[in-house]
């Protein structure tokens, strides 16, 4: 029996010539990556938990402070402060303030065929290059740093075989949004999501990296898309290697295989409080917003600035809306600095904020009050995720979003 995308990259790093759905191999970890959400909680277990504290490969370790940064209170502050002491005493790779994690990780570090662990939930995002990323927790996130191996139990895979193309005004936020209204927030429960086919093919890197940063929100371990010439040429760009180019064996076992055409996807919201409560953007009544959101690590980099800016350019953010961009990292930032879309967004009336989490994080940029309605390209919607728990989140692509924000309620671009 032939082996999926996942469970060959899982034999890579066990060291063995094959895996099945069920077993539990020992594997070696690429990397290891932790944000400032719980790398303090790492280091304090590490100096107070560990009879002979070392670092297995400070090389495979990278720390990134994301989703508080500036600090807003002197509790981060001192997190942080933690953070930079001990990647300094380690020689640990350190960004501060350069963008969210799995961006910076997707530019600077990702390959193909490699497996990675994050203290991160979206950590599956990887798949868009061909990679296994999954999210962990702080004590097996410290065991894998102290040791530089972990386990696993191999998931068996579901198989999205896409085909067609998307049509204009409809986006991979879409896509995704739409696949887990149908399949369900456990439909893919401790489940690889292989995308594959043609209408895989014909999505950038970029639009890769938005199926499977939402893979999680189906409850999978992972989200993988399989690699091609456009993922080669994104290694030759940022000079990394593509030696292992994995795709599913004709013989390979799928638990369930959906498909779907591409051109049939139209755009839909994900409405309160789940993210699997999707609807078509069409059947959404009358649902005024207070602030709107542009950026995440599901939609803040150039491809979907680009979108908002094309919207905003000879528009103004409505009166009553307050809309916040923060682009994933700060080369998206420059990009878009150098295209002139920053100009749009300001004589817009947008803000634009510095690189992190922000909104989507709902901790300290944007954070909506009691009753508020916040339309956003993060992550999530759950009840309180953005500030009051008696606010609301509406999830979109950005061209929702910025359609929304000159609108002053939730609207397609066709209502502008």
């Amino acid at each position: 029996m032939g082996m999926t995308i996942g469970e060959k990259i899982i034999a890579r790093a066990a060291g063995v010539s094959s895996v099945k759905p069920g077993e539990i191999h020992t594997i070696d970890v690429d990397y290891l990556m932790s944000n400032d959400g719980t790398t303090h909680l790492t280091i304090d277990m590490f100096y107070n938990q560990l009879k002979n504290p070392r670092i297995a490969d400070k090389d495979k370790l990278v720390f990134i402070i994301d989703h508080n940064i500036p600090a807003e209170n002197p509790k981060t502050a001192a997190a942080h402060k933690k953070m930079r002491e001990f990647a300094k005493k380690y020689d640990i790779a350190f960004y501060e303030g350069k963008g969210v994690c799995h961006q910076i990780m997707l530019e600077d570090f990702v390959e193909p065929g490699q497996f990675i662990m994050g203290a991160d939930s979206h950590t599956c995002s990887y798949g868009a290059v061909g990679a296994f990323g999954t999210g962990i927790g702080c004590t097996d996130f410290l065991y894998a740093m102290v040791t530089g191996k972990s386990w696993v139990l191999v998931p068996e895979t579901i198989r999205f075989n896409l085909t067609g193309k998307l049509r204009e005004g409809v986006y991979p936020r879409d896509l995704i949004l739409t696949i887990i209204g149908d399949i369900g927030a456990n439909g893919c429960n401790y489940k690889i999501m292989e995308f594959a086919g043609e209408g895989a093919h014909g999505l950038s890197v970029n639009d890769r990296f938005v199926l499977c940063n939402l893979a999680v929100e189906a409850g999978a371990k992972t989200g993988i898309v399989e690699p091609d010439e456009k993922v080669v040429e994104f290694m030759k760009e940022h000079g990394r290697s593509y030696e292992h180019l994995y795709a599913s064996d004709a013989d390979a076992s799928f638990l369930q295989v959906y498909d779907y055409d591409l051109s049939k996807i139209e755009p839909v919201v994900a409405e309160p409080h789940f993210v699997d409560n999707v609807k078509p953007l069409s059947e959404v009544g009358e649902v005024k917003i207070d602030e709107a959101f542009l950026g995440s690590c599901n939609n803040g980099r150039i491809d979907e600035l680009r979108v908002a800016a094309a919207i905003l350019k000879g528009r103004k953010v409505h009166p009553d809306v307050r809309f916040l961009i923060t682009p994933a990292s700060n080369s998206v930032y420059l990009q878009a600095l150098e295209e002139g879309l920053v100009d749009i967004f300001l004589e817009a009336g947008a803000m634009m904020m510095n690189p992190n989490c922000s909104v989507c994080w709902g901790s300290c940029q944007g954070v909506i009050g009691e009753g508020e309605v916040l339309i956003s390209t993060g992550t999530r919607n759950f009840k309180g995720r953005a500030g009051h728990k008696d606010s609301k989140v509406y999830l979109a692509s950005a061209a929702t979003v910025a359609a929304s924000a000159v609108a002053g309620k939730i609207v397609g671009v066709e209502r502008l």
